[in-house]
């Protein structure tokens, strides 16, 4: 029986990674939380791969958060992520293990990339300011996957997620993602019988969401594909791939759904003196769609399951 390493297993995408190998009969899960094991210790990383006989790898283990953490804490972003997967990457090859996953982030991508963006944008152009130490942090990763399959022929790959929600989700009142924010935004105004709730921009920039548990099943599709069809018949090994939906929906659209999902049903009023943002974010996923995957959790529902998750946990978010 196969044991698999899941690093980062409490967090959103580590822990629907953990469900989904959990169902399967054919391996052994193994977990470390961070009290158990410092991933930016090397040499603690090493000694864990020696004892543990471990098969393959998942790497969701990150440091991550929104634009304030990453604008106020660059060093720590950068110096954490390229540490844990330094080691983990590092180590998983000095113990033999031959597949590893590497999950990054859309914002490898040069901020002015072509829409939608494509595997091949890497590397093309200037990153956004505001993340870039944790974008080129996550191109650290890739690269590294992508070396050691060169020099040493393992079998390491990366998976570049669109943006992710759902159960275990941040839901902190600072420092959240754009649908956990509007859940407990909309939540709270329902709760105080709010007339309305005042929501950022004018609604018109597209962007694309994918449910974490179809993350964790695209994660298992690719590590579990054939060598020769991840590769592509391509030399070097292609060593990252896009996922997500390949459909986008604009702010506005998904400000409406988040308030019909919680039960809101005052107004929306749109402070256009905000900024927008980019006009729009959308990830490429011919390759993979041709791979033989595809989404299954449409935004709508996801959202119900998201929003039941949050009120089944809420007490905890108040400790």
């Amino acid at each position: 029986m196969k044991k698999i390493y899941v690093a980062g297993h409490n967090g959103m995408v580590g822990s629907a990674i953990a469900r989904q190998l959990g169902r399967r009969t054919d391996c052994t899960v193994i977990t470390r939380s961070r009290s158990e094991l410092d991933l930016t210790n090397q040499a603690a990383v090493l000694e864990f791969f020696s004892k543990e006989g471990i098969d393959e790898v998942y790497l969701a283990a990150a440091k991550v958060g929104g634009i304030v953490a990453n604008n106020t804490y660059p060093a720590d972003f950068i110096y954490e992520n390229i540490m844990i997967e330094a080691n983990i990457i590092n180590a998983a090859h000095r113990h033999d293990v031959q597949r590893l996953l590497f999950l990054g982030s859309s914002c490898i991508y040069p901020k002015l990339a072509e829409q939608p963006m494509a595997e091949s944008a890497l590397l093309t152009g200037r990153l956004e300011p505001t993340n870039e130490p944790y974008a080129i942090a996550k191109i650290a990763g890739i690269k590294l996957c992508e070396s050691y399959n060169r020099q040493y022929g393992r079998d390491y790959r990366s998976v570049m997620p669109t943006n992710l929600y759902g159960p275990n989700d941040n839901f902190h009142p600072d420092n959240s993602h754009v649908i956990p924010a509007l859940l407990l935004r909309f939540h709270e105004a329902k709760l105080n019988h709010s007339d309305e709730v005042l929501a950022w921009g004018t609604g018109s920039p597209l962007r694309e969401f994918l449910h974490v548990d179809d993350m964790a099943d695209a994660s298992v599709f690719v590590m579990d594909l054939d060598r020769e069809l991840y590769c592509n018949n391509t030399e070097p090994m292609l060593s990252h791939i896009n996922v997500g939906t390949g459909v986008d929906c604009t702010i506005k659209q998904l400000t409406e759904t988040v308030a019909k999902v919680v039960g809101f049903e005052g107004e929306i009023r749109w402070d256009t003196t905000k900024p927008d943002g980019a006009p729009r974010k959308l990830m490429q996923v011919e390759r993979l769609n041709k791979l033989g995957w595809r989404f299954s959790i449409s935004l709508e529902s996801g959202l119900r399951d998201t929003y039941q998750w949050f009120l089944d946990h809420q007490e905890s978010f108040r400790k």
